[in-house]
């Protein structure tokens, strides 16, 4: 990997190799699910970015997937362009079975990787029918 170690790059990798091994065992549809979840992680840096793209590329060669084909190979297109106009759609998955453009919500345990600084969320506090106290 060419990015700095951090959970979040060993996740990546992790899941970039998940993948590998899926794929030589037959599992091509778990092996993708692996690459959209490097994508969602690596897709703010345009190599590992783009490793994502050529991977889904190959799994979707490999499951004669023609629609997710020429959806890879747009998605290769475009990438450097997100990268160039920094126009990203967060959380996006990747694959073609969803717009190239539209932000997706972050599974937790990614969203954790992604910013280990961000504290959890906290339960919302019911709905109180008195405004507060005004400061004196």
């Amino acid at each position: 990997m060419t990015v700095p170690a951090s959970p979040r790059w060993a996740a990546f990798d992790a899941s970039l190799e998940q993948a590998r091994q899926l794929r030589r065992q037959g599992q091509l549809r778990a092996a993708f699910a692996q690459l959209e979840r490097a994508h969602v992680l690596g897709q703010l840096r345009l190599v590992p970015h783009l490793r994502v793209h050529l991977a889904m590329l190959g799994l979707a060669w490999a499951l004669r997937d023609g629609r997710e084909w020429r959806g890879q190979l747009l998605r290769i297109a475009l990438t450097p362009l997100g990268h160039l106009s920094g126009r990203l759609p967060l959380g996006n998955t990747g694959g073609a079975d969803v717009s190239a453009f539209a932000p997706m919500p972050i599974a937790p345990d990614l969203a954790r990787l992604m910013n280990p600084a961000a504290p959890l969320a906290a339960p919302s506090a019911p709905a109180s029918s008195t405004p507060p106290a005004s400061p004196p």
